[in-house]
């Protein structure tokens, strides 16, 4: 008998010690508690460190085209910054294409009911990718058509002629929250309409600007060539100057003198900036949080990435600050180059092809510094699931949502997603977002603060969630059949 309760006891012991064990390895495994997800967004919501960075980013340094004096600028104060909050800089090389737009003026010298003496000047800007008029400009007839089709239509016309495509951008469109959408379909004819108008004898072309508020206001963007199609002077006009031509056209043939005089110089070594917090015992596991750090020339580049960049940056410091260590190197990184040539994501993946399995997850702003409602990711559909304790903590800031997509294709992570990393980026609220992109409007004060520390809040705690989750996320390939 004793013997037996001996032996019973000592199986009671032995199952409460596995029952110990076993709660010791889920305590070890449960990394991401709400506890601390709600410290770090009470210390981003605390804080107007990654706005005042933004101020010093616009203000200070202003327009940061690739290959300028801004650019190198930028590089510098982030990198300086980074190393004062105690995180590992590195500097990855890039090697920036150098364009610089020249002067761009146009009017319009004749068309039906033109009183003597009379002109109509237009209001323009020469896109990235451009080639020069003559310094004296160039004086050519106008074909005016709204899409392809009607240029196919008229394409023996378009042989000498300056093509103009008047094809709107669909507020409407963006106001009912599908503002990528619009953009998309009016920015077809930004991105291939002057190689296409090139091709077919086109001695230049003008695009009606991609984006809203109408009030007279150029949105630049970058235009490709691709095969068979010689660069020619391309430009954005205001919507209020294409909708002129397109009524004079409606009256019978319209005249243009336009001058362009970009160039395209050497390229210029610039970099991006990597900004590393190590990680404890997933270290060689890597999520990046990033931004691009350089804008069109045209205004300071607030929104477009100057916040996304700095908000970045926000996440890197709330983590510091807090003196949290992850289990995952964190990786903060300010893209060069999005704009006209992606040639820092390039660069970045040359540098770190090799690793991507190690590249646990990442993640992008470009979109602007408004309201966030959540996060939209393209990781393996059935890791969804995975988000749902992130979920509580997003929605006390008010961004409760996790919206799926096959392929998010942003900035500069499309090389990143296209070899298998899970990617993500904040779900803002962007129906007035192309109201300023690209344009002259840019500017500090289209940022609110608290929307701002909103962002860096979302960011923060997706960011630790990413670096702390005790699960691997799924990989597929974009290229190998989506997700």
């Amino acid at each position: 008998m004793t013997m037996q309760k001996t032996g019973a006891h000592l199986a009671v012991l032995a199952a409460m010690a596995c029952l110990l064990a076993a709660g010791q390895a889920q305590a070890a495994e449960q990394t991401v508690d709400n506890a601390t997800l709600l410290r770090i967004r009470d210390a981003a919501m605390g804080s107007d460190y990654a706005y005042q960075r933004l101020t010093d980013l616009t203000d200070l340094v202003g327009p940061r085209l690739s290959g300028s004096p801004g650019a190198a600028a930028a590089v510098d104060m982030v990198a300086t910054e980074m190393s004062k909050i105690g995180t590992q800089v590195m500097l990855q090389p890039v090697k920036a294409p150098h364009w610089v737009r020249g002067a761009e003026t146009a009017e319009l010298v004749d068309y039906n009911g033109r009183p003597a003496g009379i002109t109509q000047k237009l209001v323009l800007t020469a896109l990235g990718g451009s080639s020069a008029t003559p310094a004296a400009g160039i004086t050519a007839p106008v074909l005016l058509v709204h899409d392809m089709e009607e240029l196919n239509a008229h394409k023996d016309q378009a042989k000498g002629a300056i093509v103009v495509f008047d094809a709107p951008f669909d507020e409407q469109l963006a106001l009912a929250g599908r503002s990528g959408t619009a953009y998309g379909e009016a920015g077809k004819y930004r991105f291939v309409g002057p190689a296409t108008a090139s091709r077919l004898g086109a001695v230049a072309a003008l695009v009606r600007s991609v984006g809203g508020a109408n009030y007279r206001v150029t949105h630049t963007g970058m235009t490709g060539w691709g095969e068979g199609a010689k660069p020619i002077p391309a430009g954005a006009l205001t919507a209020e100057d294409a909708m002129l031509i397109d009524r004079l056209a409606a009256r019978g043939p319209v005249k243009m003198h336009l001058t362009m005089t970009p160039q395209t110089l050497p390229d210029v070594d610039s970099a991006d900036v990597l900004a590393d917090i190590r990680g404890s015992d997933k270290a060689d596991e890597t999520v990046l949080i990033s931004g691009h750090l350089d804008s069109w020339d045209l205004a300071q580049g607030a929104t477009d990435d100057g916040a996304g960049v700095t908000a970045a940056m926000g996440v890197a410091e709330v983590f510091k600050r807090l003196g949290l260590k992850p289990r995952r190197t964190v990786r903060m990184v300010a893209w060069m180059n999005e704009e006209n040539g992606s040639k820092g994501e390039k660069a970045y993946f040359d540098a770190y092809k090799d690793r991507m399995g190690k590249h646990f997850a990442a993640i992008e702003t470009d979109a602007g510094a408004t309201h966030p409602v959540g996060i939209i990711t393209s990781v393996v559909r059935n890791d969804l699931k995975s988000f749902d304790a992130l979920k509580s903590a997003l929605r006390s800031v008010g961004a409760p949502v996790v919206e799926w997509h096959d392929h998010l294709g942003t900035g500069d992570l499309y090389m990143l997603e296209d070899a298998g990393v899970p990617c993500f980026e904040p779900l803002l609220d962007t129906r007035t977002y192309f109201d300023y992109h690209h344009t002259p409007a840019d500017t500090l004060d289209k940022v609110d603060p608290l929307e701002m520390k909103k962002q860096v809040a979302v960011l923060a705690m997706l960011t630790w969630y990413l670096a702390n989750m005790p699960e691997e996320l799924g990989r597929v390939p974009a290229e190998g059949g989506g997700h």
